[in-house]
């Protein structure tokens, strides 16, 4: 029976060593590393294997298992940093579930075909293992088989929390400790991390202490803020692009009072954090664990933010998110943070798509009908797009979009990454025409109007940044008012020299509603926006 335990044991232990070599970011060399976090992957793996050892009651099957699902988080490592340039993390695990719940948003990036192969290679090793190999305690006798597990889980019980107690601090940057610790002490340090309540008075004071807007209710403006998926100008990137590509959102920034790149904290995906930075004002640091998925404490802990804030002033604040409204638990935290409604994918309709999800013109007619429906109180609606999601690769480009890359650009890529660039330059001039519609919608209301759009990262890109190089990671914003330019001669248009970092741009768009807070004459609506009927009925009228 010792053959047949400590052998499979000590060789899955070793590869399980061996196979650290395999992760991305690749952690330090074993000899290099603090002894203890040896120690800590041992005991998990002794752990691991008496746990195994205790349901499957065979010691290859057991040490075959763990080593498969080592290699998948192993792979996940991989997949995770080629597309977000980011270590996969302890709180990752639950993305695992969020794969079956939302496979297209996941599993195109593990590999498809990787994914089908190792679930079927799995099953069939399990069940040959299954029938080959003969249960311990029918061979050996259940005592005899339950004193085994125990004694493996003893050394394991002991030395883990032994080890644990000495483990290197983290400083919260993950490729930094990763290389430090390895793998399985890397998740164990990031797992056991003090999760402290997000401490409020790190909110900007203007959250904090909202009424001292000087404002009355009829005055406020109505607000639309974009969180446009996967939104920068990647001319600035390729200077070869049609420098028409974007043609409304130039226009909107030569008008605009506040334009420039923005500093987001994530790459490629992730979009919580970028959104929790805005809506609160609180930077990763001031968050510390609760960064890498902040909505999972905001569903229980709401803190100063701009969406109450704006409450507090007399607003009706509507999130407009097509797509469902458990993921990211935004069904639990949206009215935490003050929102009156959610609008989810439950409210558009399947031919609203565009490409893989709703499209951006959809999403803006919704923002119409609200903003053309309001009432006596100002209203501030919050999109979240999704149209330009990845991933990218998974859609058929238009062939006249993939005509539209110049020779320089198309030259370098191999097709499928010609594809990709296509597909998401087509949804960008889609965004494009998006930012122009809610600027008409906000001109034609009654009230005056605040537009904040803001990308909330770059796509994912791998092959086409492999081929042409990286981008910055910044995205693009620009704060934009339905306020007529003689209007608003004392207030400075902004172009930032530096990237402006997202969790500062909330802040900005409070202190200029002050700044833009006026009664609109009814007539400037009409002169600019009306029919020619209205224009008409106002001549008469004067």
């Amino acid at each position: 029976m010792i053959l047949q335990l400590l052998l499979p044991l000590c060789l899955s232990l070793i590869i399980s060593l061996a196979c650290e070599s395999l992760v991305q970011p690749r952690p330090a060399p074993l000899l290099l590393r603090p002894r203890v976090t040896l120690y800590i992957h041992i005991a998990t793996w002794l752990l691991l294997y008496a746990t195994a050892f205790l349901v499957l009651q065979r010691g290859w099957l057991s040490a075959g298992l763990l080593n498969v699902l080592h290699l998948v988080i192993v792979q996940s490592c991989r997949s995770k940093w080629s597309s977000l340039r980011e270590p996969f993390l302890v709180q990752d695990f639950e993305y695992f579930l969020d794969a079956i719940r939302h496979p297209r948003l996941y599993v195109p990036f593990f590999g498809l075909g990787l994914a089908i192969a190792a679930s079927t290679s799995g099953f069939l090793a399990f069940a040959a293992f299954l029938w080959w190999e003969p249960s311990l305690v029918s061979t050996h006798g259940a005592g005899s088989f339950l004193t085994s597990v125990a004694v493996i889980a003893a050394v394991g019980g002991l030395l883990l929390p032994f080890s644990l107690r000495r483990r290197p601090e983290i400083m919260l940057q993950p490729e930094n400790d990763l290389y430090r610790l390895g793998l399985i002490s890397f998740f164990w340090a990031y797992g056991l991390y003090p999760r402290r309540a997000i401490d409020p008075v790190k909110t900007p004071a203007c959250f904090r202490h909202p009424d001292r807007q000087a404002v009355t209710t009829s005055s406020l403006p109505n607000i639309v803020i974009v969180q446009s998926e996967a939104f920068f100008d990647p001319r600035t990137w390729q200077p070869a692009l049609a420098q028409d590509l974007l043609g409304h959102w130039d226009a909107l920034k030569a008008s605009s009072h506040a334009h420039g790149e923005l500093s987001v904290p994530v790459w490629g995906a992730n979009t919580v954090r970028s959104e929790t930075a805005f809506l609160t004002g609180l930077s990763g640091s001031d968050l510390g664990m609760h960064q890498f998925n902040p909505y999972r404490q905001l569903a229980k802990q709401p803190v100063p933010n701009l969406v109450a804030s704006l409450k507090r002033l007399g607003y009706r604040c509507v999130a407009v998110h097509p797509y469902p409204a458990t993921f990211y638990c935004r069904d639990q935290v949206m009215p935490k943070l003050g929102f009156d409604e959610f609008i989810d994918i439950a409210d558009f309709d399947h031919s609203d798509r565009n490409g893989q999800y709703i499209g951006d013109a959809a999403v803006a007619r919704k923002v119409h009908t609200l903003l053309a429906s309001a009432t006596d109180a100002p209203l501030m609606v919050f999109v979240i797009t999704m149209e330009n999601h990845g991933p990218l690769h998974l859609e058929t480009a238009d062939p006249a979009w993939l005509q539209r890359l110049p020779e320089e650009i198309s030259g370098c890529l191999e097709p499928k990454d010609a594809n990709t660039l296509a597909v998401y330059l087509r949804h960008l001039r889609n965004a494009d025409h998006m930012a122009n519609e809610l600027s008409h919608s906000l001109s034609q209301q009654p009230r005056h109007g605040l537009m904040c759009w803001y990308g909330d990262h770059v796509p994912i890109m791998e092959g086409v940044y492999e081929a042409l190089g990286a981008p910055s990671g910044h995205s693009h914003y620009l704060l934009w008012s339905t306020l007529p330019p003689r209007s608003r001669e004392s207030i400075d248009s902004e172009v930032a020299e530096h990237p402006t970092n997202i969790e500062n741009l909330a802040e900005r768009l409070w202190q200029d509603l002050a700044l833009f807070s006026q009664p609109r004459d009814p007539a400037e609506s009409v002169e600019s926006h009306g029919t020619e009927q209205q224009r008409i009925e106002l001549q008469e009228q004067r």
